[in-house]
């Protein structure tokens, strides 16, 4: 890392900003007086870093990103609030994300690791996990949250206050309009489960008992035969001693009155069983 910081003749960077070791800011870069850059930041050209916005170590930015913007909320009343990145995290061309609102949480978090790709957007008061990927022009509504290791494919849309549990996988051009199960996997308008995020738990070294555990539980939980709400019990009792299960069923349990848990897509309860442990 280089532990010199630059700022091109072109930029503007009000007083007040904090500028950590090693940063370099791009021409037509404009950095505003509550920004706060950590070690290694990199503003390529042409991007805007608003309000109080705080981008941790090691972040690069990609032209026309705007980061910081105040959030596209009519209840917003103008106060003071945040958005912070965490480290690592790479903004790709045009990438937007807005601060919290005033009258709500007043503050959008992003946490390490992310690739977010050209055009990507994140809303006002979201609080997103680490490594994450937001594919080309992957969308996110007001209030939603996002868990760790969830991939969004091009051209997702989450609806507000939704929630994606973690090491989900949204399929490109999806529409997301009720929380999805943390290792789900959903595709189409409207999204609907299509099975468990089978590769992604392999990726994620999560142990074979585990992912058997897990297949088994979302076919119990999502069995047509009765509601969702009438199979937990049963769930609950046959993996009383599994803790990802348990993980999964607490996310369910957890939805607010304004949540709906995503189906299965026409009451199917495949899991992508068609893969070489099954």
């Amino acid at each position: 890392m280089q532990t010199e910081t630059f700022i091109h003749p072109a930029a503007v960077v009000e007083a007040g900003a904090k500028l950590g070791t090693g940063v370099r800011i791009g021409p037509f870069c404009h950095v505003s007086a509550e920004a706060e850059l950590g070690d290694g930041v990199e503003l390529m050209s042409h991007i805007s870093i608003l309000g109080a916005t705080t981008l941790g170590e090691g972040c690069k930015v990609f032209p026309m990103a705007t980061l910081g913007a105040a959030p596209q909320n009519n209840k917003h009343k103008g106060g003071r609030t945040t958005l912070v990145i965490g480290k690592n995290c790479t903004m790709r061309e045009s990438v937007t994300m807005h601060v919290g609102t005033d009258t709500s949480r007043g503050e959008t978090i992003v946490g390490d690791n992310g690739l977010f790709l050209a055009g990507a957007h994140i809303a006002h008061d979201c609080v997103v996990g680490n490594n994450v990927t937001m594919a080309n022009l992957a969308t996110l509504g007001g209030h939603v949250e996002i868990g760790n290791n969830v991939t969004l494919g091009g051209l997702a849309a989450v609806h507000q206050m939704t929630r994606v549990g973690h090491h989900a996988f949204v399929g490109g051009a999806a529409i997301v309009d009720g929380d999805i199960i943390p290792y789900g996997m959903v595709m189409g308008n409207r999204a609907r489960l299509r099975g468990l995020n089978v590769i992604g738990m392999k990726r994620s070294g999560m142990a074979r008992a585990d992912i058997f555990a897990l297949r088994k539980a979302y076919k119990m939980i999502f069995n047509p035969a009765r509601s969702v709400a009438e199979n937990m019990p049963e769930v609950e009792r046959e993996f009383a001693g599994s803790a990802i299960v348990r993980d999964m069923l607490d996310f369910i349990q957890a939805r607010g009155k304004r949540h709906f848990t995503v189906p299965p897509l026409r009451n199917a309860v495949s899991d992508d069983a068609a893969d070489d442990e099954s």
